[in-house]
C-alpha cells in the first residue's frame, strides 16, 4: 500500500508542477512580466530621444515620436493578450507589433526574439549614454517597476525550474 500512496505523492507533485510550468507560459504572465516592461523601457527611450532631440538634432525628435508610438502599438498589443488569456480566448495579435510582422513569414518567435534584442539594446543604449539622466523622478520609477518585474519573473521562474530539475 505505500507504493500506491508514494506514486500518487508524485503524481500530484507532477500536476502542481505541470500547472506552475503552464502558469508561467500564460500569455498574462508573459505579457505583464517581459511585454509590458519592455513597452515602458520603449516609450522611455522614445521620451528621452524626444528630450535629446530638441537638444542636439531636430532628427531624434521625430525618431523618438516613432518610438513612442512603436511602444504605444505594442502595449495595446500587450493588453488584448492579457485580456484574451483571462477571459480564455486566443488572441489575433503577437505580443509586439515585430513578432506580428513575423507572422506574416511564418516566424513570429523569431521576429518576437529581434523585438527581444531591441529592446535590450534600448536598454543598454539608455544606460551607457546616459539618457538615463533625462528621465523625470516618475518616468525613473516606471523603468524601475519595469525592471523589477522582469528580473524578478526571470528569476522566479529560473528558480522554479532548477528546483524542479533536482
Amino acid at each position: 500500500m505505500k507504493p500506491d500512496t508514494e506514486e500518487q505523492t508524485r503524481y500530484q507533485c507532477e500536476r502542481e508542477a505541470d500547472r506552475i510550468q503552464r502558469f508561467f507560459r500564460r500569455p498574462f504572465f508573459l505579457s505583464l512580466t517581459i511585454g509590458i516592461p519592455f513597452c515602458i523601457y520603449k516609450v522611455l527611450f522614445g521620451i528621452t530621444a524626444v528630450r535629446a532631440g530638441i537638444i542636439m538634432h531636430p532628427v531624434l525628435v521625430t525618431f523618438g515620436w516613432c518610438v513612442i508610438v512603436w511602444a504605444g502599438l505594442d502595449f495595446c498589443m500587450n493588453v488584448n493578450r492579457e485580456i484574451a488569456d483571462l477571459s480564455h480566448k486566443k488572441s489575433r495579435f503577437e505580443y509586439c507589433s515585430i513578432a506580428q510582422l513575423g507572422k506574416a513569414f511564418h516566424a513570429p518567435l523569431v521576429f518576437l526574439a529581434i523585438d527581444t534584442l531591441l529592446a535590450f539594446s534600448i536598454i543598454c543604449f539608455v544606460l551607457w549614454s546616459g539618457w538615463i539622466t533625462l528621465l523625470s523622478p516618475v518616468e525613473s520609477y516606471l523603468w524601475y517597476m519595469a525592471t523589477t518585474l522582469n528580473l524578478i519573473s526571470l528569476s522566479l521562474v529560473s528558480l522554479y525550474n532548477e528546483i524542479r530539475n533536482t
